[in-house]
């Protein structure tokens, strides 16, 4: 026997690890299938080493292989459980759901049972959002009913005591009712690509659950000796009411469930069809008084009062309109029996509902209808229901402060009831104290429709009774007249004693048919055939010949050549097995050590049935972005494979000329930075720095720094957008969408940062505009005389909403994302701004050394393609802009972030970087040009502007005016004298055009933002005594 357990818990635990090959993963997942006997037939092949016969127990064994699915094989297998044929997803599956081939087996109920406890108490994710919507559709209330109380899956478990399957069936409701908002919880955390299947929306599934009540009822219904089970159908109930599925009116919306309203048509139908249905009415009677809460019943019959169907119009007195009536009171009664004084519960929560809530006066002829019993013949119910409307009918404070619908309402349930009742039994009524002082308070009432209300009521008791008594005035159509007209044609006859046949059976079908219709309906969609659509037919007019003859063709020498083959005929031809023998595919791969494989190579020479490398790296690139933001939040792979995938996406060059190259490998590069930024920043700014790379590697670099960092911060990433400019080559030697290909391979990683950067900076000038506009009083006293705009929908903060998904999902461990604030200073605008100076200086260094030489053994460090070359030191500045722009909340910000970000911008923009600039001055000192590139300068500017509106934002300037004083003045003093220049027509290498318009406009920029914070620092920045 230990031996047997041993194997068992040896698959689990390989099913934890990692796994080799598909093959193993495979027959893994087939033993303890087979050994349920819910294996596929197509998986029997895989079945190798298969398991000792009920060697696996469900109940103890089944949650751990769920586990190992969800944490450990689907992260990673998923993508080739998929591709393989058949797909073998349904392996896994059935695991969680078994298919209907097996549905009614006893170990599919408990699997099923197992499914919803895992999935629920672990992380939400999207494999388990998926096969919570298997379970809804295939599983149902009454299903996991049979299988916790009636399936059994061994001799031991047929003798367990009903106790422990109450417990059992508790924790599958608590579960089952849970769904819908830990479902929501799951999606609102996880952000953007993760959707809510329909099946699983609050509304739709909540109002699947009450139907599959009915069914247990029903199933119920047919073996009344299984009574002792009817608390647990009560305590489903409970939980619903609870979730609010018994809505006190009926829903507006698609969102909000109600119990009766999915239910009662169904109830209908049966009541009509079932030809005794007594037990069917007793079930839902048994169910209903059940109920342990006066509260939850009083929820319970408040919504099914609210369901009810109306008549229209309330007073109608034709006989449709009383056959109506009495099929709701019918309805009624079928539901909850007779309501008697016997069952003091139901009687005191009923007739409570009735005389406290306000109601329409068709409801008061159903509720009289009911109490009255079939027939009419419940005088004892009638006469101790009577006594309760005269008591409420009679209150002084009703009579004074009752709306007149109030008033008219318990003025029919008084004469209703009383058209039942005989003489005698009405005499009493006459003569108490309470009727006589309501009738006194009633025709002093100042309203006349208010106090016609106690007229007729005192002129029909009367009559009834024998007595004289006629105040006239009836007639006209003024002060509720024609109402007390009406309700006096309603009571000469009886609504019990009305005819259903006049109703016909339209009702009923169309009630079954819309409940049908709505339960059904993808069981209907998946029955009826598809329906073709019909060919498009082209008509020749019998005219004949229309077309100008310019348009006619004709005809030609057919060409010795062949067709070129279409780029379908290629891809099947590339496909086609028989061509393609002995060679290897290039299997996708699941982990990212596999991934660094394919990019980085093994440097060996390759075999004859070897994949080639282009296969390799294509397969990377297809695959990499997505299974790296797939390892983001499983297990520490990310973290330990990080630098090696940056090394190598880094180093990639386009040698195949591959569609798509560019994009594909800067996703990949930009998921590494936002997946892993602890690690794979510090190594691609590391890399940056190198002298290896060329000025494509290096936009990639800075392009997945930047990127990366606003999508750790939250912040919106603006697309590429490459500007339509017009040149004559590629449009002339190349069709359209080559042209438009290259166009944007060529600019996609040199146009991403540059667009980034102007809008930051010109949402920071026109911050700074507003703040000068309200110093102005023309502006301001303008302002206050517009109309405000009303107040529009605000998104809620992620903050809160975090905090109630952690109210709601109890103690389930989520993970937590890494946020930019958290890593900016220690793993981004840090290591770069330091590694930059550590670079300048030796570079600087290297110069110095070699500067007595001639010609080329005289280095420059800003040649092409290094990195102090305009091109790159000008993406470097744009880089580390958006960088201090994402990090404005880190606690580093104004204490350290800020000021040597700035430093960097005022050194740059001032000082000479390379010997070569310095040189380009000592030849023409008088040229009037500026020695720095356009480029560099903008960016340079642009840095500065966007941290002086920062630290304005921040805490108004303080720490940097009042603690680094002359960096702040030194930054005014350069855009200062750049402006000035430009101003005088200064010439800048580079510059003209756009670029002479933005280098003006950020000068200009740094300079109001400078003059906002000294004229609001300046008193504390030079002491004045």
């Amino acid at each position: 026997m230990a031996d047997i357990q041993g194997q068992v818990k040896e698959t689990i635990a390989r099913l934890q690890q990692p796994i080799d090959n598909l093959q193993t993963l495979l027959s893994l997942l087939a033993a303890p299938l087979d050994n349920f006997g819910i294996l596929p037939p197509q998986f029997r092949k895989y079945n190798t080493d298969p398991l000792p016969p009920n060697s696996v127990n469900v109940r103890k064994h089944i949650s751990p292989i769920q586990c190992a699915l969800l944490e450990h094989i689907l992260p990673v297998w998923d993508t080739a459980l998929r591709d393989n044929k058949p797909s073998a997803t349904l392996l896994v599956k059935q695991y969680f759901c078994p298919d209907p081939f097996v549905n009614a087996r006893p170990v599919s109920g408990d699997i099923s049972l197992k499914a919803y406890e895992t999935i629920l108490t672990g992380r939400l994710g999207h494999d388990g959002i998926r096969f919570l919507e298997s379970l809804a559709r295939e599983y149902p209330m009454d299903r996991l009913w049979t299988a916790v109380f009636e399936g059994t899956t061994s001799a031991l478990e047929k003798d367990q005591h009903l106790a422990v399957k109450d417990l059992t069936w508790e924790d599958c409701v608590r579960d089952v009712i849970s769904v819908p908002a830990k479902v929501a919880n799951a999606v609102g955390s996880a952000g953007r690509g993760l959707d809510i299947p329909p099946v699983l929306e609050n509304g739709m599934y909540l109002n699947g659950v009450c139907r599959r009540v009915e069914v247990l009822v029903e199933k119920l219904s047919q073996r009344p000796a299984r009574s002792e089970f009817v608390p647990s159908v009560s305590y489903l109930i409970t939980k619903l009411v609870n979730v609010g599925a018994f809505p006190p009116s009926p829903p507006t919306t698609r969102s909000q469930p109600s119990f009766w309203q999915i239910n009662l048509p169904v109830i209908r139908q049966r009541l009509h069809s079932i030809s005794q249905p007594e037990p069917y009415t007793l079930a839902w009677r048994k169910l209903i008084l059940s109920i342990p809460s006066s509260l939850t019943l009083r929820s319970v019959l408040a919504s099914l009062f609210a369901s009810l169907n109306s008549v229209e119009p309330a007073l109608n007195a034709s006989a449709r309109g009383r056959a109506q009536v009495k099929s709701e009171a019918l309805l009624l009664s079928g539901a909850l029996g007779d309501l008697t004084e016997d069952e003091d519960q139901l009687w005191e929560t009923a007739t409570n509902l009735m005389l406290g809530r306000d109601w329409e006066e068709s409801y008061a002829r159903i509720f009289v209808c009911w109490i009255a019993g079939p027939g009419g013949t419940n005088s004892k119910a009638l006469r101790a229901f009577l006594e309760l409307v005269v008591d409420a009918w009679s209150v002084s404070d009703h009579i004074k402060h009752s709306l007149l619908s109030r008033h008219r309402y318990l003025t029919s349930l008084f004469l209703l009831t009383a058209s039942y009742l005989p003489s005698d039994d009405l005499q009493a009524v006459v003569f108490s104290p309470l009727f006589m002082q309501g009738i006194g308070t009633y025709i002093s009432h100042l309203d006349t429709s208010v106090r016609r209300c106690g007229m007729l009521t005192a002129e029909v008791i009367a009559q009834r009774t024998d007595k004289k008594l006629a105040f006239g005035d009836w007639e006209g159509d003024d002060s509720g007249k024609p109402w007390c007209r009406q309700m006096r044609e309603l009571i000469k006859a009886k609504d019990a004693e009305a005819d259903l046949n006049v109703l016909g059976g339209s009702e009923t079908a169309e009630g079954t048919t819309s409940i049908e219709g709505d339960t059904s309906s993808e069981a209907l969609a998946s029955t009826e055939p598809p329906i073709n659509p019909a060919k498009a037919t082209f008509v020749t007019p019998e005219t004949g010949y229309d077309s100008d003859d310019s348009l006619t063709g004709y005809a030609s020498p057919p060409s010795s050549r062949s067709a070129s083959p279409t780029p379908s005929e290629l891809e099947e031809i590339e496909k086609d097995p028989t061509l393609n023998v002995g060679i290897k595919k290039v299997l996708r791969p699941v982990y990212l050590a596999q991934l660094g494989d394919l990019i980085r190579g093994t440097g060996q020479k390759l075999g004859g049935d070897e994949p080639q490398e282009v296969d390799k790296i294509e397969m990377a690139l297809n695959c990499g972005e997505e299974l790296i933001r797939k390892k983001r939040e499983y297990g520490t792979e990310l973290v330990e494979n990080a630098v090696n995938l940056v090394y190598g996406f880094l180093a990639l060059h386009d040698n195949f000329d591959l569609p798509g190259f560019d994009e594909k490998r800067q996703g990949a590069m930009n998921a590494l930075v936002a997946c892993a930024p602890r690690r794979a920043a510090p190594a691609l700014i590391e890399e940056f720095f190198k002298n290896q790379y060329s000025i494509d590697q290096r936009h990639v670099a800075l392009n997945a720094l930047a990127v990366g960092a606003r999508e750790l911060a939250s912040l919106p990433v603006p697309p590429s957008q490459v500007p339509k400019e017009k040149t004559s080559f590629p449009s002339k030697m190349m069709p359209e969408p080559l042209h438009r290909r290259y166009l944007a391979a060529s600019q996609a990683n040199t146009t991403l940062l540059p667009l980034m950067v102007e809008d930051l900076s010109r949402k920071a000038i026109d911050r700074g505009k507003e703040a000068t506009e309200d110093k102005v009083p023309e502006i301001v006293r303008e302002r206050r005389l517009k109309i405000n705009k009303a107040p529009t929908i605000t998104e809620v903060k992620s903050s809160s909403s975090d905090a109630i998904s952690r109210l709601r999902l109890g103690n389930v461990p989520q993970v937590k994302n890494t946020t930019f604030t958290e890593v900016a200073a220690e793993f981004f605008i840090g290591p770069l701004i330091n590694r930059f100076w550590l670079f300048l200086r030796d570079e600087q260094a290297r110069e110095e050394r070699t500067s007595q030489r001639e010609g080329r053994q005289k280095y420059y460090s800003a040649g092409t393609g290094l990195l102090l070359h305009p091109l790159v030191l000008s993406q470097f500045l744009r880089t580390l802009a958006i960088l201090v722009n994402a990090a404005q909340n880190a606690p580093e910000w104004l204490a350290v972030l800020a000021p040597d970000s700035l430093e960097l911008a005022v050194t740059i923009g001032t000082r000479p970087i390379s010997r070569a600039e310095s040189e380009d001055d000592a030849e023409d000192p008088q040229a009037e040009r500026e020695g720095k590139e356009a480029a560099v300068l903008t960016a340079a500017l642009e840095l500065a502007l966007i941290v002086l509106d920062g630290c304005i934002e921040v805490d108004g300037g303080k720490s940097l005016g009042l603690e680094h004083t002359s960096l702040l003045l030194g930054s005014g003093e350069w855009a200062g004298a750049v402006f000035a220049r430009l101003e005088k027509g200064l010439r800048v290498e580079g510059g003209g055009g756009l670029h002479e318009a933005k280098l003006q406009r950020a000068a200009a920029g740094v300079l109001l933002k400078v003059d906002e914070l000294t004229s609001r620092w300046k008193r504390s920045m030079i002491d004045t005594r």
